[in-house]
């Protein structure tokens, strides 16, 4: 057999790049990357030939908003501080291969909840050299946040203060002040970081704050957006409001996450400057599509905070899902799902009214870009890596599809699949 080539026949197939399946193709891979698609390929001597004809086959999916740094939701407050930085790494590792077996071949780390190391980045290198099997990791190992914040996950000690403080202390990106973020943003493109992150608002997670505080002050937040791009880094920013989403783009932010309160006018501005919205709807399904039994399930603040802007949830996914945002794919659980279980943000997107196409192209192409790796990922094209996934259940009719991945292949190697049912 000629380990080189590979040749995948297709049942049907999406390639990122047209919203359509195409029957009757085949995918020729030589080593790592994609050589040719179509009808009729080339099928070099002793290739091997992988059948896939009973698969729906799509491009590696894409998970833009992931947080990797723990083991199981159920245990993530203990394992803030219960837990070593050396643990913490291996449920970053865990997370990446457990995320890969279930089709997504790349994820995106948007900061530590449990830790505060480059522990991510000594994972992501890791598995670029093929020490470890994983998801392609792109990361922001460190959010930039203030005390008391959405990022500070010592506010759960605020009776103590003076444990509080130690606490508070060890997170490095926390701080105030134009100088101290301006440094912050220059040590973290100095250890790898790929695009910087800001906890912009409070949050649903945390106990003592509330989605819509700004936690940053303006002149802090235009200094992390303008020295993240003199050093040529994107950023994203945790957000809710309007008024600072507003304030956000005209400081001249890459994209946001979350943006569930938005309103028309926001959206409108978004879609004029072409700002990527990863909007992570699976956290509040239970508030959108009302259903108390469910909402029971989660930490006692995050139910409060559910029920309390329910209402406003329901109306800014309205927003959302009616716009011409570009949207990514991403998942955020740390909440209601395993963090590597990213195939359930597919059902909150069907039952959101969005469209089967919308969201694959969400977690393929548009996360390539949001990513800034469309040149590599993203698409089923000749020359791209070949990060390939297969589905048995229909896409087009289950919800659940995408979470019983069928096959996957990264950058040409095959592996193991597990299924989130």
């Amino acid at each position: 057999m000629n380990n080189r080539y590979q040749v995948l026949r297709c049942g049907r197939l999406y390639d990122g790049v047209t919203d359509e399946w195409k029957t009757g193709q085949s995918i020729l891979v030589d080593g790592s990357r994609i050589a040719q698609v179509g009808t009729e390929v080339t099928e070099p001597d002793g290739a091997q030939v992988i059948d896939l004809s009973d698969c729906q086959v799509t491009p590696g999916l894409i998970d833009a908003h992931m947080h990797m740094d723990y083991f199981d939701w159920h245990t993530i407050r203990e394992e803030v501080y219960s837990q070593s930085e050396e643990a913490k790494t291996l449920a970053i590792a865990r997370c990446a291969e457990k995320a890969l077996r279930r089709g997504f071949t790349t994820v995106r780390h948007v900061g530590g909840i449990t830790s505060n190391s480059y522990g991510v980045l000594d994972v992501k290198r890791a598995i670029e050299k093929g020490y470890l099997k994983g998801a392609r990791i792109l990361a922001a190992p460190m959010f930039l946040c203030s005390a008391g914040s959405h990022g500070d996950l010592s506010q759960g000690f605020a009776g103590n203060p003076a444990l509080s403080t130690i606490l508070q202390n060890q997170r490095i990106t926390l701080g105030s002040g134009r100088d101290f973020f301006v440094n912050a943003v220059r040590e973290q493109v100095k250890y790898g970081s790929d695009f910087l992150k800001i906890m912009a608002t409070g949050g649903f997670f945390t106990p003592n704050d509330t989605p819509i505080q700004q936690q940053l002050n303006d002149g802090e937040l235009e200094a992390i957006i303008t020295t993240a791009h003199e050093l040529g880094k994107t950023v994203t920013a945790h957000v809710y409001t309007n008024e600072l989403m507003q304030k956000l783009i005209s400081f001249g932010i890459d994209g946001m996450e979350h943006g569930s309160l938005m309103n028309r006018e926001t959206a409108t501005l978004m879609e004029e400057k072409d700002i990527y919205l990863v909007p992570t709807f699976c956290p509040y399904e239970e508030a959108v599509h009302y259903d108390p039994e469910e909402i029971k399930k989660k930490q006692p603040e995050f139910r409060r905070k559910l029920e309390l802007y329910k209402d406003a949830l329901q109306a800014g996914r309205e927003v959302i899902c009616s716009s011409r945002i570009r949207l990514g794919y991403g998942t955020d659980f740390v909440a209601n799902h395993q963090n590597y279980e990213s195939g359930y943000e597919y059902e909150a997107w069907i039952n959101s009214g969005m469209t089967p196409f919308s969201a694959l192209r969400a977690a393929t192409s548009t996360n390539a870009g949001i990513l800034q790796i469309s040149d590599q990922i993203g698409t089923i094209e000749p020359g791209k890596c070949a990060d390939i996934a297969g589905w048995k259940r229909d896409l087009m009719t289950d919800a659940k599809a995408l979470l019983d991945c069928g096959f996957v292949m990264k950058g040409g190697e095959i592996y193991r699949t597990e299924s989130c049912l």
